[in-house]
């Protein structure tokens, strides 16, 4: 498995302020390497790239769509060991494993010269690191080559898989190792790096994903003790959380940094398939029908039970993350007013105060938002006015520490107070009011597990949309086979779409666990491409079947 052996590619330089230097230096062999503190922190700031951290992609569930993509390999069931996405994830996280066993090898060549506390600290991140990168394999493709120290080609070539359970079991050593050996914050001038909080947040998620409840409840626990003494807290407005302004936010416990000056970031053609066509965008990157039908009305209740919901105006008395997340119609959106009705055939243009064409109306741009919907959240006005998104990219926040808990909790059959505060403490937060302001936000107040675990898994949902977590949601809770099967729903085309229904012919009728049918609706609604999903395989990925032709000792998952 030649992709396996130890390399070094360094691409990271030393930082000097807040964020790391993200310019790549020269690319130094590992011959000499590793022989000072400069040259250890550069073979660990290599690692703090979003290949290696990202969290999966939102498009491969049922919040979001794309239309040029129309589907990929999990939505359209096509995955198999060929896939290059799948291929790109394996060699991602094997890069960073080598890289790490690299590093662990030889780092005391710099004992002399580095302090012990720096050389500890530099440790706890490789490990949390590698770590890191297991608790993602095993979460995704199950028994995986288990390494630990670099290998020659010939070492590598007799490597098999190791189980699931064994990984598991050296990542949350690792993670602990990791928590009792690095700091809890770091100082304001100093650059944001990898914490006692960020180890335990990631063990908490694998734990999550594992189904070990109690390990998961432990380590959430231990992360909201941590903000019991001021090192994390919710921030004060969910939608300022995303943004350039919010990158600082103590809610955030690890992101990875992102600059366009240098040169991380992503150009026009992303940004333009985010934002509106009235402000020079695509349009083209679009929540589903399937997540706005998810939010509860302000009464708490899902919108198939809720007397306060208004298929004609989806909008209105509504839990507020959903103005924050998804664009209201007719509300000012980067300099215009949204309105995809589709007899608004011009809109008001905020900057100059006149009225222009309505780009963003079908009828006027028939390849407006097929959904009728934007994305909201985490997009800056300067993505329109730069054509650039650079915004750090979180990874964990907080608010997924509480639900992790509270889900915890719940499954160890431990609906007590605490479950309701953590679930609470959100809900108030996107009320903009306090926890304990009852008669001002649904608060959760009931005790019976089963409608605790439906409303964890809904505040999930809506708490932590487009943070790509939903997937793995999907997968962990045997609900893919029945979301992912479900097609994605437009709106009609403005010549077919009866005014009076518009933008909704009725109330979706949702089952109880919150999936949506659309089924009852005929020609009211619009189907944009049927999504599909082989349940007999892919609740796991494939192994690459390049890695499989170099060693073929490294078995394959089952129907691959």
């Amino acid at each position: 498995m030649k992709k396996i052996v130890s390399i070094i590619c360094l691409a990271a330089g030393l930082a000097s302020c807040a964020k790391l230097d993200l310019t790549p230096p020269s690319e130094p062999s590992t011959g000499g390497f590793y022989s000072n503190q400069t040259e250890l922190e550069l073979a660990v700031n290599d690692l703090y790239r979003l290949p290696f951290w990202g969290n999966d992609n939102e498009l491969f569930t049922d919040n979001d769509w794309h239309r040029a993509q129309l589907t990929n390999a999990v939505i359209g069931g096509t995955m198999n060991a060929e896939d290059a996405s799948v291929q790109t994830y394996w060699l991602n996280a094997y890069k960073a494993i080598a890289r790490a066993n690299s590093y662990l090898a030889n780092m005391q060549r710099a004992a002399g010269n580095t302090p012990a506390a720096v050389m500890t600290r530099l440790e706890a991140e490789m490990r949390l690191i590698r770590a890191y990168q297991y608790a993602r394999l095993i979460a995704r493709f199950g028994d995986v080559p288990f390494i630990t120290k670099p290998l020659t080609l010939e070492e590598s070539g007799g490597i098999t898989r190791t189980a699931q359970n064994t990984v598991l079991n050296f990542v949350f050593a690792e993670l602990d190792w990791a928590a009792d050996n690095l700091p809890a914050t770091y100082g304001a001038g100093e650059v944001k790096r990898l914490t006692k909080g960020a180890a335990l947040a990631i063990k908490a998620r694998t734990a999550l994903y594992a189904g070990k409840w109690a390990e998961a409840k432990t380590a959430a626990d231990k992360v909201m003790q941590l903000a019991n003494t001021g090192v994390y807290k919710l921030e004060e407005k969910y939608d300022q959380l995303f943004l350039k302004a919010g990158e600082s936010s103590k809610e955030i416990i690890l992101s990875i940094p992102r600059d366009e000056k240098q040169q991380v970031f992503n150009g026009a053609g992303f940004v333009q398939d985010y934002i509106c066509r009235n402000a020079g965008g695509f349009g083209a990157w679009l929540p589903t029908r399937d997540i706005v039908d998810a939010y509860e009305c302000t009464d708490g209740k899902p919108i198939d039970e809720s007397a306060a919901y208004d298929p004609q105006h989806p909008f209105q008395h509504r839990d507020p993350r959903l103005t924050m997340t998804i664009v209201e119609f007719g509300t000012p959106w980067l300099g215009f007013s949204y309105q995809p009705h589709p007899d608004s055939l011009t809109t008001r243009n905020y900057k100059t105060g006149g009225m222009v064409p309505n780009f963003d109306n079908r009828a006027v741009r028939p390849f407006a938002s097929y959904t009728g919907f934007l994305w909201k959240k985490g997009i800056d006005q300067t993505w329109a006015d730069r054509l650039v998104e650079d915004n750090d990219a979180i990874i964990i926040r907080f608010a997924e520490v509480l639900l992790t808990y509270a889900e915890a909790k719940i499954e160890l059959g431990e609906g007590d107070a605490s479950v309701r505060e953590a679930l609470n403490r959100l809900r108030a937060r996107a009320y903009s009011v306090a926890v304990t302001d009852i008669s001002n936000y649904p608060s959760v107040t009931t005790s019976d597990l089963a409608e605790l675990k439906k409303i964890v898994r809904r505040e999930r949902r809506v708490e932590l949309v487009k943070e790509g977590l939903r997937y793995m949601d999907l997968i962990r809770w045997r609900l893919a086979e029945k979301v992912l099967t479900k097609p994605v729903i437009g709106l009609p085309d403005p010549a077919n779409q009866n005014r009076a229904k518009w933008p909704f012919p009725g109330v979706t009728p949702l089952d109880n666990d919150g999936i949506a049918d659309y089924s009852a609706f005929g020609a009211d609604v619009k189907i944009l491409v049927e999504r599909k999903f082989d349940k007999s395989k892919q609740y796991l990925w494939p192994i690459p079947a390049v890695e499989r032709r170099v060693n073929p000792a490294i078995t394959q998952n089952e129907h691959y």
